[in-house]
């Protein structure tokens, strides 16, 4: 058996939600027991990325300045977006839109781990599914830099996946929100 057939996610937790006005924000607080700047090579790092992220990346994220095209991955549209890395200061602090996701990563040094924070905006009825599938991500990231990966998890794969819908009930109900039906009636088929 595979380290992915073992997989299964954790309770949710680490998350919470703000709102400021119409934006919603998604704070995800997640302790990884590999060091800052190891973390920060698979945050800016494209081969890195590829491993775990919901994007690829053209280039590095790790310098302010930068333009770099984000492309989604295993979402129904490809979508690409051209980002300027607004912040890189390493290993503690990136910046950068991806489309109309503003992301903020900060590393905290925990004396041999890291406390990786990601704050995004996202709609708020994405919120507990926008959460759900970080959580996955960041637990793939987590194996991917002990060794053992897993392989990226993304969009409908993930959805697909049994512990992302109970990740998504849980962190909607801690949340206060109603879990929407899925697919979303557009999705469905008549």
């Amino acid at each position: 058996m595979t380290d992915r057939e073992q997989y299964t996610p954790g309770p949710a937790s680490g998350a919470q939600i703000r709102k400021d006005g119409e934006k919603w924000t998604l704070i995800l607080v997640r302790e990884l027991r590999h060091s800052p700047g190891k973390v920060w090579q698979a945050l800016t790092d494209p081969a890195h990325l590829r491993e775990w992220a919901p994007f690829d990346a053209d280039g590095s994220l790790g310098t302010a300045g930068t333009t770099v095209k984000l492309t989604t991955v295993g979402a129904p549209a490809v979508r690409v977006t051209e980002t300027t890395v607004t912040r890189a200061d390493p290993p503690k602090a990136l910046e950068y839109n991806w489309g109309d996701f503003e992301m903020r990563w900060e590393l905290e040094d925990l004396g041999g781990g890291t406390r990786l924070t990601l704050w995004t905006n996202i709609g708020h009825r994405y919120i507990a599914m926008g959460a759900a599938g970080w959580h996955i991500c960041f637990d793939v990231l987590d194996h991917l830099l002990g060794g053992t990966p897993i392989g990226r998890m993304v969009g409908p794969e993930a959805i697909k996946f049994g512990g992302w819908q109970r990740l998504h009930a849980e962190y909607a109900k801690q949340f206060g929100i109603e879990t929407p039906k899925w697919p979303p009636q557009a999705a469905q088929k008549s």
